[in-house]
Parts: structure tokens; sequence; C-alpha cells
């Protein structure tokens, strides 16, 4: 079988999937920017040909490596990033050279705020109200239905990029003179905190892993206002979101993939969504899932591709926190302190690239806990300011 991982080198810890595809008895085919010589070991061990281009958005380049792929070594089985930034490109290669899953016919609804509300209109799932706006007549009149603050952001966007919040008509003429050169939408602000619902399905759809994170702020907030985002997964999922989630996933049809749903928890508990994403959960979310329940999803997903789907049987022991950093901002207390008096909860620290330490930190914290009183005192104290 044969898969080829766009970009395995980023995020960093993605080479865990390409390891965990060679382990399931898969033949690995990667496609990057960067020199096979400085990639990590591990990866380059995991690859039976790596394929470097000169610009991974040029899709010829992307095509002609599949080209290339093919005559080399058959039929492509599957292909994928695991990252939004490319579910584009896959979509076109998978419609261009035949291969099982998202398509270019459906691509939109997965990467489109206007479809995915279409989605969930059509699914009975209460949801931000929003749409489209091309003027600021369109605003104004946006305005009068669920009057300000008002967000806006790109209708094909990806996490806070682009987002802006208008707290009153004055800013909606400034907002239209320097707006980029792209699709927006507007929609409600919701007051409330943001919940997840995540997981892995199998190749019929069937949900094979589940867990649910809770979040500190929102990444719009954490972007906004370049301060230090903390969430942490629960023990046990609302019953509530569980449904509203298992109904969506069998709504935007997922398959052999992971999804990432997020809802709001409104002020009078009722849920509200607001976007899906079909691709991992962003930052070291993926190994919080494995530190929460002592297992590895890398292998588990791998099975999946490899074998369809796995009989897996996990509990969610622990709560498992990032706890993010800013350089920016003064610290009441070092590292050292830090790792001192929490260091049996945490089990991973790292420095991560600057393309990512807007949204999740410069520096990341993962502690896990039974109970999530300790949970909170770690939040508190590792980002706690002089």
């Amino acid at each position: 079988m044969n898969f080829v991982f766009l970009s395995p080198a980023f995020p960093p810890n993605y080479y865990l999937f390409c390891r965990s595809l060679k382990a399931a008895g898969l033949t690995v085919l990667g496609i990057g920017e960067s020199d096979f010589c400085e990639l990590r070991p591990e990866l380059r061990q995991a690859l039976k040909w790596y394929y470097k281009v000169d610009n991974m958005h040029n899709y010829e380049e992307l095509a002609g490596a599949c080209r290339f792929f093919t005559e080399q070594f058959g039929t492509i089985d599957r292909i994928d990033s695991l990252n939004e930034y490319w579910l584009e490109s896959e979509a076109r290669l998978r419609t261009e050279f035949g291969i099982f899953g998202v398509k270019d016919d459906t691509i939109s609804d997965i990467r489109k705020k206007s479809r995915m509300k279409q989605v969930f209109a059509l699914s009975g799932i209460a949801h931000a109200r929003g749409r489209l706006v091309n003027s600021p007549d369109d605003l104004y009149k946006l305005a009068e239905e669920v009057s300000f603050p008002i967000i806006v952001k790109p209708d094909n966007g990806m996490g806070a990029e682009f987002t802006y919040k208008l707290d009153c008509a004055d800013q909606v003429d400034g907002f239209f003179a320097s707006k980029p050169d792209r699709e927006f939408i507007a929609e409600e602000f919701i007051d409330g905190n943001i919940i997840t619902f995540d997981g892995l399905t199998d190749r019929r759809g069937k949900i094979i892993f589940c867990t649910s994170h809770a979040y500190g702020e929102g990444v719009m907030e954490t972007v906004l206002a370049d301060s230090h985002l903390y969430y942490y997964s629960a023990r046990e999922i609302p019953e509530d979101l569980e449904k509203a989630g298992r109904k969506l996933v069998d709504a935007f049809k997922v398959t052999e993939r992971f999804f990432h749903f997020e809802f709001f928890r409104k002020k009078d508990g009722t849920l509200c969504a607001l976007e899906v994403n079909i691709r991992p959960p962003g930052g070291f979310t993926m190994d919080m899932f494995n530190y929460a329940c002592d297992i590895d999803m890398y292998a588990v997903w791998a099975r999946v591709m490899a074998e369809g789907t796995v009989a897996l049987d996990y509990k969610r022991k622990y709560h498992s926190c990032h706890i993010a950093r800013k350089y920016r901002m003064n610290y009441k207390y070092s590292h050292e302190e830090v790792m001192s008096r929490f260091g049996p909860m945490i089990v991973h620290h790292e420095e991560l690239p600057g393309v990512l330490a807007r949204a999740m930190g410069d520096c990341v914290y993962l502690v896990r806990a039974e109970n999530l009183a300790a949970i909170k005192e770690a939040v508190s104290v590792i980002q706690e300011l002089q």
C-alpha cells in the first residue's frame, strides 16, 4: 500500500505519523521543500522515497512527484498531510489520480465557513448566525439582526488568520478599506467558552476514538491579544456535546480521518457550533491524546490506514493540558522553578517554531493529572506574571 505524505517534516512532530505508517507495513513516500539531508533521522528512515520540490504551492510540481511515484511504485493508495494548510492541494491530487478520500467536489464543505453553516442548519445544530459580506451595507444589515460586536474572518481561512472583531459601526468602513482581497464571512459574537469534540473515524465512518478539550480562551483571542494559551482534555465528554459531535461526523461524512469540531458553551449552558476541521487538532494535541489515555494514536491511525479499522480499548485516565508561555511576557517563576514544582506532572516541554508561536506559544508545557484542580493550579503558576 503506497502512502504519499505531503510536508512530512512540518509540523515537527508529524514524523511520528510516517514512522507509524512504515511500522504498519505501508510504503511511505514523502514530498517536501526541505533537502533530504535536513530531515530528522527517524523521518529519513521511515520514507521509502523523498521527492524534493522547489515550491509546495506549485501544484504542477506536486502532480509531477505523484506521477513519478506512480511510475516507480505503482498506484497511490492514499495521500495526506494531516495539515489544514494543504487540504485543497490534497483534494486536487486525489481527484486527478483517483485516490480515496476528500476530492474537489466536497472540499468546500470542510473549508468554507459559509458551507459549514449550511450543514449545521441541515443537521439541526445551533450555530453562530452570519453570512458572506461584500460591502459595508452587508455588515450593517447583519448588525441590525445580531448587534455589535461582530466577528469578521476569511470564509476559507485557518485558525485566527485575518480575523477581526468589529465593536461598532465606525469600524466597518475601516475594515473594508484595508481588508485583504479575499472573501469574508461575518458572524455574531458569541459570549461563551470554546469546547471541542475531537477524534478519529475508520474507513466506514465509525468513531473509534473521541475526546474533548476546553479552552481558557479561544485561539482568536490569543492571537489578537498576543497572549498565552491553555487548554485541557476532559475525562468525561458532556452528553450534549457528544451527541452534537456524532451528528456532525455523520453530516460531514467523516471517513478514515481525524476530526476537530469547535463549539461555544454559551453562558446559558447551551451549545453553539463554531466550525469543523477534518484533520487532527493543532500543536501537540495528538500527543495530549496519548498522554491522557496512555495510548499511541499515531500508531492507531496508521493501522486504520492499513486495515480499515481498529478495535481500540481506551480510557481517559488523565486530564492532559497544553500550557503556553510567550517570551514577551514577564513570568513570575523561571523554567527551573516550574520544573522543580511540577516535574512529575510535566510529560513534555518544547519550544515551538515561530510560525506556530503566536497562536500556540513560544514554549509549551504538557502536563497531566487525574484531577482538574491540579491542572488548574499548574496553569495558574506557570502563566503567573510578575
